[in-house]
């Protein structure tokens, strides 16, 4: 859907300018500029933020806070954008979804409904997947660091790929395919030496790196010599990751160059056909002013033309091609719905906005010095009129969700909506202070469903102990 604006915005409008990043799948075209709006939200006449037809004032009477809402609408939206422009736009291409960014039951359920594949990166998720029925021929097994109970229950579920990341893995895993009787197939990860520009924690794709066999030293192809020789193990191709949160599409192109030319060098060298090229994920998305992601067509061309191009200068045949979003497939989907409590000025300083969450919920800004926008829910429409920062009730002075931002001035009982938090947020929610993890609300068409249970303080004690000479 696409809305033009021929004439200047209102002052009312204008107002709501901060709060554009939370529409998703709408456009404003305007003379000098794009903006890009996020998902199914609006501000109802009440003045309170709607996600997916929900008034989030209601979600929090009903719900509680924190709470993290996910529209399912928009996700199902960005999974059909990637199989139009992948799967249906190219010739033998498959999207799967790295689940590490989000991964519930529910969400397994989506995903399988859309179509697409499954990355999943330890037995925990693989479980998850396999209790909510999802095919475990469209899943890859990820890892670094993979045990013998995650290698055993992944033959044992029939898994399509396992993606071996090292030598000690390989041997492992081919001592247990022969105990199990079966062939396994595989893909070897590669580490092709590209430095993406992104954060130097979430880089993957350069020589210095804990996953996979490095290119550039012959490391890749005395894994693949050992690995066609093991019995069982079937290598079906080669997996490369080069990082996330990337807008510079030639990173990708040049992930492609390189790693068809060393499709091709392995053909040359031993007469050994590689059938599957997964390029790993990476794309990345809006946080916050200044991100300028591409579009997903834009990002499925430049793959396509960086394949044709390189397929055909090293006279290769054309691989299947698989890549991995999760990040942008859930990332803006996401809302993190927070209570304002304390709020602290320091004159000519900083004024804090404590909120009842923070680094247990959201910790990326503590590990990724990530940026975020954020609403008054219950007063959206209103203007701003001060600078903020929003920290959390953690015991620790890096608890900070928001280092600056413009709000209305805010008030305790205010609550705090923070926009593209629906990637590695409940993820990497954590217990500290022994705190309980928010719950998940899944929104459409005006409903609210919970898919993850607000944790209860009971819950904090389910796995302790409390020996006897203690009692």
């Amino acid at each position: 859907m696409v809305v033009v604006i021929d004439k200047p915005m209102a002052t009312e409008d204008l107002l709501l300018l901060p709060f554009l990043f939370f529409l998703n799948s709408l456009y404003i075209e305007r003379e000098e500029e794009e903006m890009r709006l996020h998902g199914t939200q609006l501000v109802n006449e009440q003045g309170h933020l709607e996600i997916g037809g929900c008034d989030t004032v209601e979600l929090a009477k009903k719900f509680g806070t924190p709470l993290y809402i996910m529209d399912e609408a928009h996700i199902r939206d960005i999974c059909q954008q990637y199989q139009g422009s992948f799967v249906k736009g190219m010739e033998n291409a498959e999207v799967i979804y790295a689940s590490k960014a989000f991964s519930t039951l529910a969400m397994c359920r989506i995903i399988d409904e859309e179509g697409l594949g499954l990355d999943v990166v330890s037995g925990g998720e693989l479980y998850t997947a396999l209790q909510a029925n999802f095919p475990a021929a469209r899943i890859y097994f990820h890892g670094n660091n993979k045990s013998r109970e995650e290698l055993t229950m992944a033959i044992n579920a029939g898994v399509g790929r396992i993606v071996v990341d090292n030598f000690h893995e390989m041997s492992i895993l081919n001592e247990l395919a022969e105990d199990l009787n079966q062939r396994v197939n595989i893909l070897l990860r590669v580490t092709p030496g590209i430095e993406a520009h992104t954060h130097e924690y979430i880089r993957t794709g350069q020589i210095d790196s804990k996953f996979g066999f490095t290119l550039s030293d012959g490391t890749a192809d005395r894994a693949l010599d050992l690995a066609l020789s093991c019995p069982f193990l079937v290598v079906e191709g080669i997996h490369a990751h080069i990082g996330s949160q990337i807008f510079e599409l030639d990173s990708f192109r040049h992930e492609v160059q390189i790693m068809i030319g060393y499709m091709s060098d392995i053909h040359v060298r031993i007469g050994y056909l590689l059938q599957e090229l997964n390029l790993g994920g990476g794309f990345g998305i809006y946080y916050a002013s200044g991100d300028e992601p591409a579009q997903i067509t834009d990002y499925a061309k430049t793959v396509q033309a960086a394949l044709e191009d390189a397929c055909r200068d090293q006279k290769f045949p054309r691989p299947k091609i698989i890549i991995e979003p999760g990040r942008s497939i859930v990332g803006t989907a996401g809302t993190t719905l927070y209570t304002v409590g304390s709020i602290k000025e320091i004159p000519e300083i900083r004024k804090y906005i404590a909120v009842d969450g923070g680094m247990t919920d959201n910790p990326r800004l503590a590990l990724y010095q990530a940026r975020y926008e954020a609403v008054l829910a219950n007063r959206a429409s209103e203007e701003t009129v001060e600078s903020v920062s929003v920290t959390g009730k953690c015991c620790e002075s890096g608890d900070m969700l928001i280092l600056d931002i413009d709000l209305p001035k805010a008030i305790s009982g205010d609550l705090l909506a923070v926009s593209c938090t629906g990637a590695y947020n409940y993820s990497m929610s954590s217990n500290y202070n022994r705190l309980t993890r928010p719950g998940v609300v899944l929104v459409a068409g005006g409903h609210a469903d919970v898919i993850v249970r607000r944790e209860t303080h009971s819950d904090l004690l389910r796995n302790d102990v409390l020996p006897a000479r203690l009692k």
